[in-house]
């Protein structure tokens, strides 16, 4: 069995040498449904249940262990032990008697140290479980193969945090990276991304290199552009549409242009009408 240096050895007897040993796959985290410290978690598992978790962590950052990681806890239900030896390492975490408040900033960095500890000591990988045996971190209501009967454990608020403090702080740590340098990516730079990648929007005369050239500029360039496009097809519209009127009725040549290009001037657009023959006859 192993025992994290960083928690207060308080051993559940007899579980700890009677339960079968495990293979540490997985951390799941709980929330208790009351504000108990770890001496308080430890007295509840030894007097009054069969059910235990590895660990209890109390809101002031007290951290209890009360089993060795590789000896199977009974807090996960089908993730306690699976028939090929693998299992989860799970902590009970103080809350209030609803379970709707976040953790403290002491049970966020025991979490995250704990984790780490766990991914080094026991090759848990730096992943949210993808499913419920797969290895990796995860919290209670993940999987419902984790619950026997349901559970919304450890509540919103604590999910919230697992997913955008707590597990992204273990992989910060665990890597020597910062919180900084794994931040998502600025509206801007994913406008830019975009614009880019591979010519998927792509405006003809502006320079792809151009850091300025954004989102709004392109899309604005482009909308002015087909404004024109259908400009230009109105004018040659009604270019047409007089031309055809005049075929076979006698006019000569100039007659023919004064007449096109005032029904492009009607149409709000300017082209340049090139009209050959020598006189009527030959339109």
């Amino acid at each position: 069995m192993a025992w994290y240096p960083g928690a207060t050895k308080m051993e559940l007897q007899p579980e700890s040498d009677s339960q079968a040993a495990i293979r540490p796959t997985q951390f799941i985290v709980h929330s208790i449904i009351a504000p108990w410290t770890a001496k308080r978690t430890y007295e509840y598992w030894r007097d009054s249940t069969n059910l235990e978790s590895h660990f209890g962590l109390g809101y002031e950052g007290d951290l209890g262990q009360f089993i060795g990681t590789e000896t199977r806890a009974d807090a996960n239900a089908g993730a306690n032990r699976r028939p090929d030896g693998t299992g989860a390492v799970s902590i009970e975490t103080a809350s209030n008697t609803k379970g709707t408040d976040p953790w403290t900033d002491a049970q966020i960095e025991q979490l995250i140290k704990l984790g780490v500890w766990l991914h080094r000591h026991h090759g848990i990988p730096l992943r949210i479980c993808r499913t419920h045996d797969d290895p990796g971190f995860g919290y209670h209501s993940l999987f419902s193969q984790w619950s026997t009967s349901g559970t919304a454990c450890p509540g919103a608020a604590r999910i919230r945090q697992f997913r955008e403090v707590v597990f992204p702080g273990i992989v910060a740590r665990a890597t020597g990276t910062t919180p900084e340098e794994d931040d998502m990516p600025t509206a801007d730079e994913i406008a830019k991304k975009v614009l880019t990648y591979d010519g998927v929007i792509s405006v003809p005369g502006a320079p792809a290199t151009n850091p300025t050239w954004t989102l709004s500029s392109s899309v604005t360039e482009i909308l002015k552009r087909i404004d024109q496009v259908k400009a230009m097809e109105a004018a040659q519209t009604a270019a047409i549409t007089k031309l055809a009127g005049l075929v076979g009725s006698g006019v000569d040549t100039a007659t023919v242009v004064a007449a096109v290009e005032k029904a492009i001037a009607d149409a709000v657009v300017r082209v340049s009408v090139d009209v050959t023959g020598a006189d009527s006859k030959g339109v």
